[in-house]
């Protein structure tokens, strides 16, 4: 029960505000008291929290407001998206948060080639990487190769001090950082040495024939449409292909096209490629940055028109 309720009751508190129903709690006994609708909710809602426990996941207000919401808008499960073992590593389970993750990670499975298009913090490069080490892990695939465009390399790049390496690793930091959260620390200097874990910018990838490898190009809305079908057609055989981006962020020089952007149009339908978009509401971050997300994007609504009728006026 302490579990289910949470520490202080900050579990039944959470239920308590989202629903129109008296909840009573005596002992091992749960008693709601409501309208058949709201009973009915409440009660489907406890059954999934404790089938949730019971497959090992950890109750917290988010989970419970994320179930509530999963129950009133989907008809999906919030104990099979909250019970879904991504990956166990570190003392830790890595699971999907939302429907649309679940979604996103079935379609990882299913599909040789997905795109995963949303703002930022609803886990895009992280519960991809977690399925590439675990592909890794039961030898499906014999290497990771996790690539970025280095948006801001070109001329900056010479005069930034260091090797090469040196001055291309700020933009490869967050792909190095998510590793560390899924492997032995120790383990990674040793699986890069070895190639089985390459982690590069997204120009050293031209000219090269992907076999037997999970590859993820992250921040997929600052590759040019050139680069982006340059990095595609590397695809080798037996080797699966996560490409992650926010077409709302794009930092690329002004004209130049998002590679990101015109993918969706060229590949839309065809067999074996897959797009899942994720929302504000699958941002698992802080909640102000699901408000923040949906801000910019009525402030980008509203400049739109004003931004074609400005380039109107200037024809």
């Amino acid at each position: 029960m302490v579990s289910l309720l949470g520490s202080r009751d900050e579990l039944l508190r959470v239920i308590e505000g989202a629903f129109r129903a008296d909840i009573h709690v005596r002992g091992n006994e749960i008693t709601v008291t409501g309208s058949p609708d709201e009973s009915g909710a409440v009660v489907r809602l406890f059954e999934e929290l404790v089938e949730v426990l019971r497959n090992g996941g950890e109750l917290t207000p988010d989970a419970v407001e994320r179930s509530i919401a999963m129950l009133r808008m989907t008809s999906d499960r919030p104990a099979e998206v909250l019970s879904l073992d991504i990956l166990s590593s570190r003392g830790r389970t890595i699971r999907p948060k939302t429907v649309n993750q679940k979604r996103y990670v079935d379609a990882i499975d299913r599909y040789t080639v997905v795109f995963g298009i949303g703002p930022a913090g609803t886990g895009k490069t992280y519960l991809a990487m977690a399925k590439a080490v675990r592909a890794l892990q039961e030898k499906r695939v014999n290497r990771i190769i996790l690539t970025r465009p280095a948006v801001e390399a070109g001329e900056r790049l010479g005069f930034l001090p260091g090797t090469l390496y040196e001055k291309i690793d700020p933009y490869l930091r967050p792909l190095y950082d998510a590793l560390h959260d899924m492997l032995d620390p120790e383990s990674i200097p040793k699986l890069m040495a070895a190639g089985t874990i390459e982690v590069a910018p997204l120009a050293y990838m031209r000219g090269r024939t992907l076999n037997d490898a999970f590859i993820i190009l992250d921040e997929a809305q600052n590759s040019s449409a050139e680069q982006m079908k340059m990095f595609l057609t590397r695809l080798g055989f037996n080797s699966k292909i996560v490409v992650t981006g926010d077409v709302t962020q794009v930092d690329l020089p002004s004209g130049t096209v998002s590679g990101l952007r015109v993918v969706q149009e060229i590949l839309d339908g065809i067999n074996d490629i897959h797009f899942s978009r994720l929302t504000s509401a699958d941002v698992v971050r802080h909640k102000l940055v699901s408000e923040i997300v949906d801000a910019y994007g009525r402030y980008d609504a509203l400049q739109e028109p004003n931004q074609i009728q400005h380039r109107g006026k200037r024809r």
